[in-house]
């Protein structure tokens, strides 16, 4: 039976920033600015406000801001009331069939800061969470997805754990106990997607790695054979029923899945189901300048987990419609763009939107594409006019903004600039995407301006 508990423990402990391969370290920047980007322009909505009201703040010289307010909480917390802000919208980038980012990040900000952690630091706790995150799904053939359970929550869960413990420095024991604590921390379940719940799965698995790293810096235990032991994590959450326990190849920190599967930054605050469905929706709308009337019938060929986590097929609220491929249809092809704006219960409950939610046919196969996501090995849509002639798309393999098809610095600034000057003057948010392009030079994250002031408010 492999090691799995105790030697990624030992990967994570060991690791140090100089030992990062550079295209490592340019996924972890991607994924920390967007993310504090997503994170700051959710801040407003609904389900972050009553997070946030139900946490007192902190008078602790060790606490961590909640952002972008800047108000003191303990750490735990700061990380349960951001990580919630980065998911709300689910505008958060996407690997690993999961959502790393949007866990990792609100972790490591908030025990980073408490501590005062360097930016070289927090990248290597970045690569320290994705790359044990990667390789415990490497040893697992099934979907989590079609098992119910969420990724971000429950592989999520010992990413984040790795990741705090790597920040506090904790040797290889301890890092094991941190993450052994983690894997009875770990749920989420796909059921509540479309809902404020998938979003504090986001938040609670952010607090756990923090709560988990400071348990186990403390002295607290847990088992440390977790991972493969007969009743631990890998089997009990396994949705194939054989997690490669005994003959899986352990090799992290000799294969740097970071570098080669990398993040994949949303263009949409949709599920990222759906996204190669919109880019190529939007190329056919756009290509023959397509008006709603003339369209008798949308035509989408996807993945059979992919629909399965798109369960709102008439969606009558934002946070449904982010579940929706009727309604990522129906808006590319009424709104021409899948934006924020368009994420509204006003705009999904407009009659015209809501007509053409019956015009969408969906039809799915088994074929998953080879790598972390269990897609279809492309998504396929076609148009039918009220003429009767089709209009076909090519088949979208890779949607932009993925690791294949990545977004220009530019282009990323851009997502950034969107996001956060719905809070900070645009010379504020210029200045943070700045210090977080240049990160591993910071010397204290305390120095990074990501809390407003009257003059930005």
């Amino acid at each position: 039976m492999l090691d799995i508990t105790r030697e990624t423990a030992s990967f994570v402990a060991g690791l140090r920033p100089a030992d990062l391969p550079d295209r490592c370290k340019e996924a972890a920047r991607t994924g920390i600015i967007d993310c504090v980007g997503v994170m700051i322009a959710g801040a407003a909505e609904q389900p972050v406000r009553i997070v946030s009201a139900m946490l007192a703040p902190s008078t602790q010289n060790d606490g961590a801001p909640e952002l972008p307010s800047g108000r003191n909480l303990a750490a735990s917390d700061a990380a349960l009331v951001n990580g919630v802000a980065a998911h709300v919208l689910d505008y958060d980038d996407v690997a690993l069939a999961g959502h790393p980012s949007a866990v990792l990040v609100p972790a490591i900000l908030a025990e980073g800061w408490s501590l005062d952690s360097s930016g070289a630091d927090a990248v290597a706790a970045y690569v320290a969470g994705y790359e044990l995150w990667a390789q415990l799904a490497d040893l697992e053939p099934g979907h989590l997805h079609e098992r119910g359970f969420h990724p971000t929550a429950v592989m999520g869960a010992l990413a984040t754990a790795a990741a705090c413990a790597r920040l506090r420095g904790l040797g290889p024991e301890k890092t094991a106990h941190a993450v052994a604590i983690a894997a009875s921390l770990a749920s989420g379940l796909v059921a509540n997607f479309g809902t404020m719940t998938k979003s504090l799965h986001a938040g609670r698995t952010a607090q756990s790695g923090v709560l988990a790293a400071r348990l186990a810096d403390q002295g607290f235990t847990a088992s440390l054979d977790v991972l493969e032991h007969r009743t631990g994590f890998l089997r009990a959450h396994s949705p194939s029923g054989t997690p490669r326990i005994e003959d899986g190849t352990l090799d992290i920190g000799r294969c740097w899945r970071l570098a080669e599967l990398g993040i994949n930054v949303k263009r949409y605050p949709t599920c990222y189901a759906t996204h190669r469905s919109i880019d190529a929706m939007l190329g056919l709308v756009d290509l023959h300048k397509l008006n709603p009337s003339e369209v008798s019938e949308i035509r989408v060929h996807t993945g059979v987990t992919q629909k399965l986590m798109l369960r709102n097929s008439n969606p009558q609220t934002g946070l449904e419609a982010k579940f929706s491929m009727e309604f990522a249809m129906a808006a590319a092809l009424i709104a021409r763009r899948v934006g924020l704006a368009e994420l509204t219960d006003e705009f999904v409950t407009r009659p015209d939107v809501g007509a053409t939610f019956a015009k969408v046919r969906c039809t799915t196969t088994d074929e998953i594409m080879p790598g972390d996501q269990p897609f279809a090995p492309s998504d396929q849509v076609s148009v039918v006019l009220t003429s009767g002639e089709v209009l076909e798309h090519t088949p979208v393999v890779h949607a932009k903004g993925s690791w294949q098809m990545p977004l220009t610095r530019e282009e990323l600034r851009e997502k950034f600039l969107d996001c956060t000057t719905r809070v900070f003057s645009r010379a504020h948010a210029s200045d943070l995407f700045e210090q977080l392009w240049r990160l591993e030079e910071i010397g204290s994250l305390r120095s990074l301006r990501l809390t407003s002031d009257r003059t930005d408010a």
